[in-house]
């Protein structure tokens, strides 16, 4: 039977269809086209078996001539991709790369130089000892050439086998080798003679030059094959050359069925194949392959560690990625030659010059083949998260100092794990703390409070801007160079952000004030950090989490909190986290720059380095006279801010037992509306949660006066709860 299907044809309904052109599809009930039941001439065959091959279908029994389902005649796509190789090797494209490849090769030609260069004596001595039985060895090589010894065997099997014919060929090729390797050697002989004498006498130093270089000539030559006097300045490393052979050989070592399928099977048949050579790329080699149909990059991320034990490298070197500009199915493998935490970093463009701008791309750290990685941290709010001592405060205060190399920019530094590691930023910053003190926190609280306002007074700005000037009701480059516009960018870093959250008189208003910054910031040039080495629920609120653009998670223990920082579902797609090691400090996955999570190390800037970079800073902001506020010695200015127990058991009216919790805020705006001016029922139940009060149903009456019940508090609970706080107050 043909790949074919039927193709309809002007016959009439009710003409007889010829016998010949029925086949066992026509006996099939339930199948288009079937004009028959099961009988014993033509067994009944199940509609999965009507496909011919993995190509084309044939379908007969339709009225008609079956054509070809693969149509001779079908057009192309249309759409051609090509893919050129590069005319100069990538190394020799890139800066980096030119660099690390020259230094290698430099490094190693001089280290060898100066090695060997230290012991030339010895090998001299050495060489001289030797001498003797390389004379030895010289002369019986050159007897054996003269008189032909290596055909000796030829002629003696010869001899053997009586075959007088062969041995007198065999003889006259002796002798005419003989008188002219003998002729060859004499003349070598007298020549060489007789350049010694006229050297003698002409130029002796040249004499004992060429005598030494005789002596240590036959010296070489009389080394023992398994102890050569001369060897390697550089001992030759375990680390193998990567291989087609060794890439499939640990693919298959990961456990995934259908690559292990395709490796046994060649390959090709299931899809997998080698898209290009593999090559050098920076410290490391990259091999670019299509996996198996169905096995997506992920696959392979996920069993990282098995694939270094197959390439036998150490987990550091080995960086499985897919290829965002090609299909899902393709690899590319990046094996280093180092782990990452141990190879060198090219230094930071900005640590010695340059500006920023933080409308646009700047680098703060390096991928695994140590090139450039840049972030905008404009219209973004960001959070780092990471368990302790992987540099998350490192990683906080390299994007601070980014931030304080635009001199537009105003700073706010707090840091609540109270070690001083912001403090290199105190002579940038318009507002720093450094503490987790009651008062450490109000002084925090009075400056987000100011922000607070800041937030609102930027909104009515860009409101009243003409659309010419603020077309996307956001801050832009231009508007925020204008001064007189007080739109600059504001960029505000919490180090250990779960102290102010749960801290329990001013929690609610700091996770309130923070939710909106993370959420109404960005567009109104305010950008928001929030660092914790807990990140959880408690520790990271929800509205700030699912806010956040730009994520940075080092190390972490769990998948929880894996998601709470890279977003829910990334554990699952292979971004984890958990896999970086205790050693791999600085290292994180980073999302929300591109299109695909990335790893980045960030770099590495201490201490006295980061003074450096904020005293060019500070000059920077002298020169565009934005030097203010902590900077000058100036504090924020203390302004009534919400008590939340007390305020809510204010609104009560001596008559109300209860009250639902949208009232609540309603009048909370009302009475305090700078304070609880965008509160609505949503912001009540989790303020209140922190004093031990849940939301419950409630009686109350409509403003039509109907009776139902909705969420809201009693007032006991919350007249219980001020008297427990007042209490605890007066006991501390």
């Amino acid at each position: 039977m043909t790949d074919t299907v039927a193709r309809p044809t002007d016959t009439p309904p009710g003409t007889p269809v010829p016998a010949a052109a029925s086949t066992p599809t026509d006996a099939v009930p339930g199948v288009a086209g079937s004009t028959g039941t099961p009988t014993d001439a033509t067994p009944a065959t199940p509609p999965s078996l009507a496909v011919a091959n993995d190509t084309a279908t044939a379908f007969e029994g339709a009225p008609g001539t079956p054509v070809p389902v693969d149509n001779p005649a079908l057009p192309e796509p249309g759409v051609r991709t090509e893919k050129r190789r590069p005319i100069l090797a990538p190394w020799l494209r890139s800066r980096s790369d030119f660099t690390a490849t020259v230094s290698r090769a430099s490094g190693h030609a001089g280290y060898a130089t100066t090695y060997h260069g230290l012991r030339l004596p010895w090998y001299g001595i050495q060489l001289t000892l030797m001498a003797p039985r390389g004379t030895a060895r010289f002369v019986t090589s050159t007897n054996r050439w003269i008189w032909d010894r290596e055909a000796a065997p030829l002629r003696d099997y010869a001899v053997r086998q009586e075959d007088v014919e062969e041995y007198m060929r065999l003889a006259r090729l002796r002798a005419g080798r003989v008188r002219l390797r003998g002729f060859v050697t004499v003349v070598a002989a007298v020549f060489g003679l007789g350049f010694a004498l006229w050297l003698y006498v002409m130029a002796p130093e040249y004499l004992y030059l060429f005598a030494a270089g005789g002596v240590l000539t036959l010296g070489y030559f009389g080394q023992q094959p398994d102890a050569p006097v001369i060897g390697p300045a550089v001992m030759r490393t375990e680390l193998q050359k990567l291989t087609g052979s060794i890439v499939l050989r640990a693919l298959d070592a990961i456990g995934n069925a259908k690559i292990s399928a395709a490796v046994k099977k060649g390959g090709d048949m299931n899809g997998m194949r080698f898209t290009s050579e593999i090559t050098r790329d920076g410290p490391g080699y990259r091999a670019d392959l299509d996996l198996p149909y169905g096995v997506v990059p992920e696959d392979v991320m996920e069993e990282r560690q098995a694939l270094a034990s197959g390439l036998r490298r150490k987990l550091g070197c080995v960086w499985p990625t897919g290829d965002p500009d090609e299909h899902e199915g393709r690899l590319i493998l990046w094996v280093g030659d180092k782990p990452m935490n141990e190879t060198t970093k090219p230094p930071w463009p900005l640590l010695k010059e340059g500006q920023v701008d933080l409308f646009k791309p700047v680098v703060f750290g390096n991928d695994q083949r140590m090139r450039d990685i840049v972030v905008t941290l404009m219209f973004a709010s960001i959070v780092i998260g990471s368990i302790p001592r992987m540099g998350k405060t490192f990683l906080l205060r390299l994007l601070l100092l980014i931030a304080a190399l635009d001199p537009r920019a105003e700073l706010y530094g707090f840091d609540f794990k109270g070690t001083g590691d912001l403090g290199p930023l105190e002579p940038v910053c318009h507002r720093y703390r450094s503490g987790e003190d009651d008062e450490d926190i109000l002084y925090v609280l009075h400056a987000l409070r100011e922000l607070k306002e800041e937030l609102r007074r930027r909104a009515k700005v860009i409101r009243n801007l003409p659309r010419s000037r603020c077309p996307e009701s956001k801050v832009t480059p231009a508007l925020a160079s204008d001064k007189a516009l007080g739109l600059h960018p504001i960029v505000v870093g919490f180090d250990e952000c779960q102290v102010p959250f749960e801290h329990e008189k001013y929690g609610a208003e700091l996770t309130s004030i923070c939710t909106d910054i993370a959420k109404r910031g960005p567009a109104l040039g305010i950008v928001g950090m929030f660092a914790t080495q807990r990140p959880d629920a408690k520790s990271l609120p929800p509205g700030i989490s699912a806010n956040a653009v730009l994520r940075f998670c080092l190390k972490v223990m769990s998948h929880t909190a894996n998601d709470m920082v890279l977003g829910t579902g990334a554990y699952k797609a292979g971004i984890r986290a958990t896999m970086f090691s205790r050693s791999d400090r600085g290292i994180c996955w980073m999302s929300g720059e591109g299109d695909d999570p990335l790893i980045a190390a960030s770099a590495f800037v201490d201490g006295p380095a980061a003074e450096l970079v904020v005293a060019r800073a500070r000059v920077m902001r002298e020169e565009y006279g934005n030097v203010t506020g902590h900077a000058l010695g100036q504090g924020p200015s203390e302004s009534r801010g919400m008590d939340v127990l007390g305020d809510v058991l204010k609104v009560f009216r001596a008559d109300e037992d209860q009250l639902w919790g949208e009232r609540i805020a309603a009048r909370l705006a009302e009475c305090w509306p700078d304070v609880y001016g965008e509160w609505n029922k949503g912001n009540v139940a989790p303020a209140l949660r922190p004093y031990g009060i849940t939301t419950a149903d409630v009686w109350g009456t409509t403003d039509e006066g109907e009776k139902t019940t909705k969420r809201g508090v009693k007032r006991a609970d919350v007249a219980a709860a001020v008297t427990r706080r007042d209490a605890d107050r007066v006991a501390a």
